[in-house]
């Protein structure tokens, strides 16, 4: 039976895709807001508000893992639309700075909850275990769509509409989200026996810590987020003020980051079936470090010019593609189905801890400093994680009828000697077992 044949993942999946997309919707219309109270300030505000998201997803995603069995999941992922809708809708009607603050706080906290009690539905309504790796890489794809194709959708609404309407729609997308919830059929869970909150907090943080590819994926997060933060939270500053464009070339800018997410993003499917995932993400650390270097060269020589801006854009969306979407494929390698939840928790809190980093630097850095400044400590972190990401995600190096390989695309978590690398590509059926053996790791 196909995956969308089952009818409560189809709507759960379909509330989560509502959800995703409102709280992209909602970033794009924060940023126009930040700009419209605060001028040229916008950027430190829009920093602001997005380090208060971040720190409430690295808190609040793993305890949400960790305590979402002994919760009404139902009733708690409606809730939680419930208070999203509420805060969106009250967002155009803020008049005062902290008041972006303390609306994001309460948007960001539910938005956080969300993620990994979605997560831990999947496994209750699709009970087939090959059905449910793909229900989680579904899960996976949906969160980076909406990366790349809020700031599309934001483009064309505000060709027709101002950005405080933005909020509006986005309010009845959550609406429309709790009530296909509600008509789903979630189970609630068994509380889970044995484990203190904390271990069950840390478990999936530990497996990173421990597990070489995973470590690598932190390295690369880092890329990632000091690369963004320039699209995210300096957009619309560099628009505004330095092209002199308005509020709808803003959220074009941000397409043209998304655009290029997309277009690597539809060609990668075919690539990864014959290039390494190690390869093609340490390829986009590689994109993204000449792309911030790019931006870093542009700003500093006064360059003003849209085609080279969007270009740059467009190179850091597709540097972002290369490394975001296999990064779910490495951590479906890496644990067993009973563990991937609380594994896709702590890439969602690890991921968001690098952005907890990059997105000051970005905000405060280049409202206070300037963006030459800021850019500078973008591009050194960026670099540090891409030479980090080389270091700790060791490669293996294998021989196969006397000829040394790299690993082949659906590399299996090493451990111990080559036998366990051979029986993983055996059991895939991509490599026999009796023409590969481990020789070493470099």
């Amino acid at each position: 039976m196909s995956l969308f044949a089952i009818r409560d993942f189809r709507r759960l999946f379909a509330a989560q895709i509502i959800a995703l997309f409102g709280t992209g919707l909602a970033t794009v219309a924060l940023g126009l807001l930040a700009y419209d109270l605060a001028g040229r300030d916008a950027g430190a505000v829009l920093g602001t508000a997005l380090t208060i998201k971040m720190v409430l997803y690295v808190v609040i995603a793993p305890l949400a893992a960790a305590f979402v069995d002994r919760l009404p999941r139902r009733l708690f992922l409606a809730l939680l639309d419930v208070v999203r809708a509420g805060v969106v809708l009250a967002l155009p009607f803020v008049s005062e700075v902290w008041h972006i603050y303390v609306l994001i706080a309460l948007l960001q906290s539910a938005s956080a909850a969300f993620t990994p009690t979605f997560q831990a539905v999947i496994p209750d309504i699709v009970t087939e275990e090959a059905q449910y790796t793909r229900a989680l890489s579904a899960s996976q794809v949906a969160y980076t769509m909406e990366s790349l194709l809020s700031p599309v959708l934001a483009a064309v609404a505000l060709t027709f509409m101002s950005f405080d309407r933005l909020f509006v729609g986005t309010s009845l997308g959550f609406a429309v989200s709790a009530v296909l919830v509600m008509s789903t059929a979630i189970p609630n869970a068994r509380p889970t026996a044995g484990a203190k909150t904390w271990e069950r907090i840390a478990s999936g943080i530990q497996s990173f810590a421990r597990t070489p590819r995973l470590r690598g994926i932190m390295a690369l997060n880092l890329v990632v987020a000091a690369a963004g933060a320039i699209v995210v939270v300096n957009t619309v500053n560099y628009v505004r003020d330095v092209l002199g464009g308005d509020q709808a070339d803003v959220a074009w800018m941000l397409a043209a980051s998304g655009g290029g997410t997309l277009l690597v993003a539809v060609a990668l499917p075919r690539v990864l079936d014959r290039v390494a995932d190690r390869t093609v993400m340490m390829t986009g650390a590689t994109v993204l470090v000449a792309a911030v270097t790019a931006a870093l060269a542009m700003t500093a020589s006064g360059t003003t010019a849209w085609a080279v801006t969007g270009a740059i854009w467009i190179a850091v969306g597709g540097g972002m593609a290369l490394i975001v979407t296999p990064t779910g494929r490495v951590l479906r390698r890496s644990a067993t189905p009973d563990a991937l939840p609380k594994l896709f928790a702590a890439q969602f809190s690890l991921s968001h801890l690098a952005w907890l980093v990059t997105y000051p630097v970005a905000g405060w850095v280049g409202t206070g400093v300037g963006l030459t400044t800021a850019w500078s400590i973008l591009l050194v972190l960026a670099a540090a994680g891409a030479v980090a990401a080389r270091l700790l995600w060791t490669r293996p190096v294998f021989v196969r009828e006397g000829v040394p390989v790299e690993s082949a695309p659906r590399e299996p978590a090493l451990v111990g000697a080559g036998r366990a690398w051979a029986e993983a590509e055996a059991a895939q059926g991509t490599l026999a077992a009796a023409q590969c053996t481990c020789v070493r790791t470099v």
